[in-house]
C-alpha cells in the first residue's frame, strides 16, 4: 500500500500513443452516448420508480438518486456555502489587520459558532464530549489505549439506541446525517491528535494543547467532509501562517480562478445527471440486465467519473479556503480514467486519507520494513479500518477485500519482476517498448478489477455481481476481450501521463 506502481517506462512512437488517446476518448464518448440513449428511452419508467426531478433547463430531467451529491448540494444552498465564504472573508480580514495575534483564535471562535448554528447545542455537545475524552486519554500517552478509546468513540455512531436519541434532536433526517458525518470525520482528527501527542507532545501547557485540538477539530473548511489533514501538519502550518507575512497581491486572482474551476466541475456533474440517469439505472436490477453492452460500459464509466467530479467539487472549494489560510491541503483527486492500479487509486484519489492511513496504521504496524508478512498485515488493517469507518456494511467488506487483494497482487507482481534473475531475462529478451506494452496489458486486467470494486462501493453488491456475470461469465468471449482492449488503451494513456508527470 505504501508504494505506487511505477515501472520504468519507455516512450512509444507518437502515432501509437495518438491512437491510444483517440480510442480512449472515443470509447468514453460513445459509451456515454449509448447510456444517454438508454436513459431517454426508459425515462418514463425511471420517472415512475425514482421520481426524476425537473431539470435546470426546460425539457430535461435530473436524476437525484446519488444521495451524497443531493445531500451536500442542499446543505450548500441552506447554509454551508455562506458559512464557508464567511470563513474565507474573516480569514483575509484577520490576516490583513492582526496577522499574528488574533488570526487562529478568531477563526476558531467563528468555526465553532458556524458548527453550532447548523448542528445545534446538542449536536455540538456530542463533539465536545468526544474532544474531552480523546484529550484526556491522550494525556496518558499510551497509543494502544488511545486507539481503543477513539475506536469506541467512532463506534457510537453505529449504536441504534444512540441513533434514535440523536434523530429526535432534529426535525429532518438530513440534519441528523450532518451530525453523523461530522462525528465520523472528526474521529479521524481525534486519532491523529491522540497519536501525535503520544509520540511527541505539541506543547507542555495543556491549555495550549486543548486549544489546538479544539481549533483542529472545528476547522470549518474541513469540518464536515474533509479532506483529511494530520494534526501535526495543521498546527505547524497554521502557526507559520499566523506568524508570517502573507502576500495579498495574488489572493484575489487565485480565489477567482479556483472558484471558477469549482463552478465548472459543478456544472459538469449536474450535466452528467441530466443526460445520463446512471444512479437510478444501477438501482434497478432489471435495467442492469437489459443494458446493451456499450451502455453497460458507459454506466460503469459514468459512475466512477461522476464520483471523481463530485469530489473535485466537495474538496475543491474547502481546499481553496485552506490554501488562503496558509495550509497545504492534500492534492485534489486524479482523474479515474488514467488510474491503472489499485495502489495508484489509493494514493492519488484521496491523498489526505492515504497519508493518514500510512502514518497512523501502516507504518506503526511495520509496513514494508519488517518483511512481507507485516506488509500484508499492515495493509489488511488499513483496509479493515476504512471499511469500519465507512460503516462496515456487507458491500463495504467485499469492497475492502477486493482492494486488499488487488494491492497485494500488484505488489507481489512488482516484487517478482524486481528479482535480479527475472529482471535480467526480461531485459535480454524484450525491448523497452515491448515491456511497456506488457505492463499496460497487466494494468488492463488490474483496471478491470479496480472498476469492478468501485462499482461495488458505489452501487452495492448487486451491481458488481451483474457486471461480473454479464462481462466475465456470459460475455467472456465477446464483451470481455473488447473491454480489456479498451482498458489497455486507458492504461497506455495513464502510463503516458505518469511518464510526463514531475
Amino acid at each position: 500500500m505504501s508504494s505506487d506502481f511505477k515501472p520504468q517506462l519507455s516512450p512509444l512512437p507518437w502515432p501509437e500513443v495518438f491512437v491510444y488517446w483517440v480510442l480512449s476518448l472515443g470509447s468514453h464518448l460513445y459509451s456515454f452516448y449509448q447510456l444517454h440513449k438508454f436513459s431517454k428511452e426508459h425515462e418514463a419508467g425511471l420517472q415512475r420508480e425514482f421520481q426524476l426531478e425537473n431539470g435546470i433547463l426546460k425539457g430535461l430531467k435530473r436524476d437525484p438518486s446519488d444521495f451524497e451529491w443531493s445531500f451536500w448540494t442542499e446543505w450548500a444552498k441552506k447554509s454551508l456555502l455562506c458559512t464557508l465564504v464567511g470563513h474565507g472573508i474573516l480569514s483575509r480580514l484577520t490576516t490583513f489587520f492582526y496577522p499574528k495575534q488574533l488570526k487562529v483564535l478568531t477563526l476558531t471562535v467563528y468555526d465553532f459558532l458556524a458548527a453550532s448554528s447548523v448542528l445545534g447545542f446538542k449536536g455540538v455537545s456530542v463533539l465536545l464530549l468526544h474532544v474531552s475524552v480523546a484529550f484526556s486519554v491522550a494525556q496518558l500517552r499510551k497509543p494502544s489505549l488511545a486507539w481503543v478509546t477513539n475506536l469506541l468513540l467512532l463506534s457510537t455512531i453505529y449504536i441504534q439506541p444512540l441513533q434514535n436519541i440523536q434523530r429526535g434532536w432534529y426535525s429532518t433526517e438530513e440534519e441528523y446525517y450532518l451530525l453523523l458525518f461530522s462525528v465520523a470525520v472528526c474521529g479521524l482528527r481525534f486519532i491523529s491528535f491522540s497519536l501525535e501527542h503520544c509520540w511527541s507532545p505539541l506543547d507542555r501547557s495543556r491549555v495550549v494543547q486543548l486549544f489546538w485540538l479544539f481549533s483542529y477539530t472545528f476547522y470549518h473548511p474541513f469540518f464536515y467532509n474533509g479532506p483529511i489533514i494530520t494534526f501535526k501538519a495543521y498546527t505547524e502550518q497554521m502557526r507559520r501562517s499566523a506568524e508570517g507575512n502573507n502576500r495579498e497581491e495574488s489572493v484575489l486572482s487565485y480565489a477567482l480562478a479556483r472558484s471558477g474551476r469549482v463552478l465548472l466541475w459543478w456544472c459538469l456533474a449536474e450535466y452528467m445527471i441530466h443526460v445520463m440517469y446512471m444512479h437510478s439505472i444501477q438501482s434497478n436490477e432489471t435495467y442492469m440486465e437489459i443494458l446493451p453492452p456499450w451502455a453497460l460500459g458507459g454506466l460503469a464509466l459514468a459512475l466512477v467519473q461522476f464520483f471523481y467530479v463530485k469530489y473535485l467539487v466537495l474538496f475543491g472549494f474547502p481546499s481553496m479556503l485552506a490554501t488562503l489560510d496558509g495550509l497545504v491541503p492534500p492534492k485534489l483527486p486524479r482523474c479515474v480514467s488514467i488510474m491503472y492500479s489499485f495502489t495508484g487509486m489509493w494514493r492519488h484519489f484521496d491523498e489526505g486519507l492515504y497519508r493518514w492511513l500510512i502514518r497512523y496504521i501502516y507504518v506503526p504496524l511495520g509496513g514494508s520494513r519488517h518483511g512481507p508478512f507485516y506488509k500484508v498485515l499492515s495493509t489488511g488493517f488499513a483496509f479493515g479500518f476504512v471499511c469500519f469507518w465507512h460503516g462496515g456494511l456487507d458491500y463495504l467488506r467485499y469492497w475492502a477485500l477486493m482492494n486488499w487483494a488487488g494491492v497485494l497482487v500488484e505488489n507481489g507482481i512488482k516484487s517478482l519482476f524486481a528479482l535480479s534473475c527475472l529482471r535480467s531475462i526480461v531485459e535480454q529478451n524484450f525491448s523497452m517498448g515491448v515491456q511497456r506494452r506488457c505492463i499496460a496489458l497487466l494494468c488492463a486486467f488490474s483496471t478491470a478489477m479496480l472498476i469492478l470494486s468501485n462499482l461495488v462501493f458505489l452501487g452495492g453488491i448487486h451491481v458488481g455481481r451483474i457486471v461480473w456475470k454479464r462481462v466475465f461469465v456470459q460475455g467472456w468471449s465477446t464483451i470481455a476481450p473488447s473491454m480489456l482492449a479498451f482498458l489497455y488503451c486507458f492504461a497506455q494513456v495513464g502510463l503516458e501521463r505518469t511518464s510526463l508527470a514531475p
